[in-house]
């Protein structure tokens, strides 16, 4: 289903251009923008901000599982270098000890990093709304009639509103 919608807004793009040329040709004025979305993410600082609350959300969880992990490398280490001189009593509260530990470590990782998947893609979609709304602002300011942004192949600068975009998010973002 997603490949398809992707075809659509494709071709209803192409569309738009065609129409935009056929429009000029015929006199009639068409105002087409282009937007290069990863650059307007990557020079956001919404996208930065994003990311530095997500390294700083999870860093506390990083900490703590590698905490965990080498405790439980030490534990290991210590049954395989005092194994020998161990009880089998031991040993075998030992190993219980590391199985369980192995397990919670496992489980603990495997959980921090479907929430961290999760939350990335929360601050993701948030991302990609606050450009559609500026991009839908631009549009309507300056009366734009097609604006296009994935799946372009060329487009020249006098087009390109990836720079009033960036702009304005930093406007926003400093309005904060």
């Amino acid at each position: 289903m997603g490949q398809g919608i992707k075809r659509v807004e494709i071709r209803a793009a192409v569309c738009g251009l065609l129409l935009g040329f056929a429009g000029s040709a015929a006199g009639l004025d068409y105002k087409i923008g282009v937007i290069d979305p990863e650059r307007v993410v990557e020079q956001s600082p919404q996208y930065e901000a994003a990311r530095k609350a997500l390294q700083d959300e999870v860093a506390d969880r990083e900490r703590a599982l590698r905490e965990q992990q080498a405790k439980l490398d030490e534990l290991k280490k210590n049954l395989d270098r005092d194994g020998p001189l161990m009880s089998e009593e031991e040993i075998a509260r030992l190993q219980n000890d590391i199985r369980t530990r192995d397990r919670k470590v496992k489980y603990a990782k495997a959980e921090f990093q479907e929430d961290f998947a999760l939350r990335q893609n929360e601050l993701r979609t948030k991302l990609v709304q606050q450009v559609r709304e500026v991009v839908q602002e631009i549009a309507k300011e300056q009366k734009m009639d097609l604006i296009v942004s994935e799946g372009v192949v060329y487009f020249s600068e006098r087009i390109d509103m990836s720079a009033q975009v960036i702009e304005r998010l930093k406007l926003k973002f400093k309005q904060k």
